[in-house]
């Protein structure tokens, strides 16, 4: 049934206006993104779908373009909505970390790296530069490599550190086969920046892997 032949009161849009988004269900939140459903399929019913496909509303708005579209109901022009909302989120996490709080918690980093690699089909090397209250001062994408490896110079990271007069660095990079599990290769990588860090005096606070949407903290492994 479409939502225009529910009863007024239990239509998301108006009980958006009238309750406040708290109280919609997170079908409901997805099917006001999507604005409407498609033949014998109302919006709310696509929302519980991808609901249902991707297991919660983190991993839904993590989802690439392709992964939306092979939803049934879904196509470009929802797609593009939910990768524009997507944008936002990033964005509103952005100047949340600029903000004199900082990004002070290893779930805080996480959730906003992940936001920034998820669904890439690139390896991706980024950095996070802060000062020494751990705010954000600039997230650089350094480095893109093939499907399988980036090749990262550890003299580019440092010189952008100076650049950026930072205090400290978070790097990350995603591992497009959605294995979030560091490499023998990645430990290197660590160990090496680690050093060459700590030549200019600036430290290396965590290295997150981002695979699929699931992120390893080599801080919280003790490997940093």
């Amino acid at each position: 049934m479409p939502i225009t032949d529910w009863p007024a009161g239990e239509r998301p849009r108006e009980r958006l206006a009238r309750l406040g988004p708290s109280a919609l269900s997170d079908a409901e939140v997805i099917a006001l993104l999507l604005g409407t459903g498609t033949r014998g399929c109302s919006a709310v019913e696509i929302g519980r779908e991808m609901l249902r496909r991707f297991g919660s509303v983190r991993a839904v708005m993590q989802a690439s373009p392709r992964e939306v579209m092979a939803v049934p109901g879904l196509g470009p022009a929802k797609s593009a909505l939910l990768t524009a909302a997507l944008e936002i989120a990033r964005r509103s996490l952005l100047e949340e970390a600029a903000s004199p709080a900082g990004l002070t918690t290893p779930a805080a980093v996480r959730d906003y790296l992940r936001l920034s690699l998820a669904g890439r089909d690139r390896e991706v090397f980024v950095a996070v530069y802060m000062d020494n209250r751990h705010r954000v001062l600039a997230l650089d994408e350094l480095f893109q490599g093939t499907l399988t490896q980036t090749s990262v110079h550890p003299r580019e990271v440092v010189r952008a550190a100076l650049l950026h007069n930072a205090a400290a660095v978070i790097i990350a990079h995603n591992h497009p086969s959605g294995v979030a599990e560091p490499s023998a290769a990645d430990r290197l990588l660590t160990d090496v920046l680690k050093q060459t860090l700590a030549l200019v005096e600036v430290r290396l606070l965590d290295h997150f892997v981002i695979g699929g949407h699931s992120a390893v903290s080599f801080a919280e492994r003790g490997l940093i």
